[in-house]
């Protein structure tokens, strides 16, 4: 596992005349070939600044980014395009263009003045669409996929282009649940076994958390917090997301909460059962009272207070209203 890609003490930002905004001061990071990384924070944060100095179109006001041997910024067009490809989030897509001339695209940097695909040109192309198993739809036209399909058309691509490192912009946020988790998975597997560096921008925190091997976290105001997943969840840091005040993440359920009162009941049931009538009671903010405890039965699942029976907690709260004030 190597440093592909390290930023040290990095001040980033903008210029316009004789005048300098810095959007993120004292940046360090490192992103290592073999794993993904994910990068979350919230909108203007400066998510896009950093990946522009990652990419060389702006150069650090202070400190250094080193790409291999050098920083983005110092390498020529062609070459940085060797080391480092990117998949945007809303890219351009020819809708007549087939696969495999879109995935065929990721060997430009590498072609001759003739601009034709070589053996070895076509052996990257074949090897990009079999990572990403978009093989069968080698032949099919961009504009007849599905989304998730043409996302991972971008990714060969991205991985036909043969750099050590991958940036992707919010990959998932047009996707539906199953795709969103299938192209991380992939993402995954690619860095794994094609020993790349993957860096993805994303929003969704529990999908980041069940694949990525490293989280990089930015919120205004505070330096950047790198570490795996579970470390940064044990420690609370995974908490410098949220708004503290309104949210918190909690540990065992791996989830993002609301931070509410005490729904006010005396429950007594299994730890799962009790948690989700509980996030029932809070969602509807209910008060009504009882001074009987309620227990919270399964297989089946039931709930008894004193002599009666309820058989879901639809059927609870339409009787309870009633008949528990």
């Amino acid at each position: 596992m190597d440093q592909v890609l390290t930023g040290k003490n990095l001040s980033l930002g903008y210029e316009k005349g004789q005048d300098r905004k810095v959007i993120l001061s004292d940046l360090n990071f490192q992103l290592y070939s073999g794993q993904l990384t994910c990068l979350l924070g919230p909108n203007g944060v400066g998510k896009s600044t950093l990946i522009k100095a990652i990419l060389g179109r702006i150069r650090p006001f202070e400190g250094e980014i080193k790409l291999l041997d050098k920083s983005p910024v110092d390498y020529p067009r062609e070459k940085l395009s060797k080391k480092l490809s990117v998949v945007l989030s809303e890219p351009i897509i020819p809708a007549q263009m087939t696969v495999e001339q879109l995935v065929g695209l990721g060997r430009t940097p590498y072609l001759k003045w003739s601009g034709t695909l070589s053996e070895l040109d076509r052996n990257y192309v074949d090897e990009a669409l079999a990572a990403t198993k978009m093989d069968f739809l080698r032949k099919e036209r961009l504009g007849e996929l599905s989304d998730g399909q043409r996302q991972k058309a971008m990714i060969a691509r991205a991985l036909a282009q043969d750099g050590k490192v991958i940036i992707l912009d919010e990959p998932t946020s047009h996707l539906d649940l199953v795709n969103r988790h299938e192209i991380m998975f992939l993402l995954q597997d690619i860095a794994k076994n094609q020993d790349k560096a993957i860096l993805v921008v994303t929003h969704d925190l529990d999908i980041a958390i069940e694949t990525a091997h490293q989280l990089w976290l930015m919120n205004c105001g505070s330096p950047l917090i790198a570490g795996l997943p579970e470390d940064l969840i044990l420690n609370a840091q995974i908490n410098e997301l949220l708004p503290k005040d309104r949210f918190f993440f909690d540990p065992k359920r791996g989830k993002v909460n609301l931070r509410s009162e005490d729904s006010g009941w005396e429950i007594q049931g299994s730890e799962d059962l009790v948690f989700w009538l509980e996030k029932a009671l809070k969602k509807r903010k209910s008060t009504f009272r009882t001074e009987e405890r309620i227990h919270v039965l399964e297989n089946p699942f039931r709930i008894q207070v004193g002599d009666r029976i309820y058989h879901s907690i639809a059927e609870f709260f339409e009787v309870s209203q009633t008949s528990l004030r």
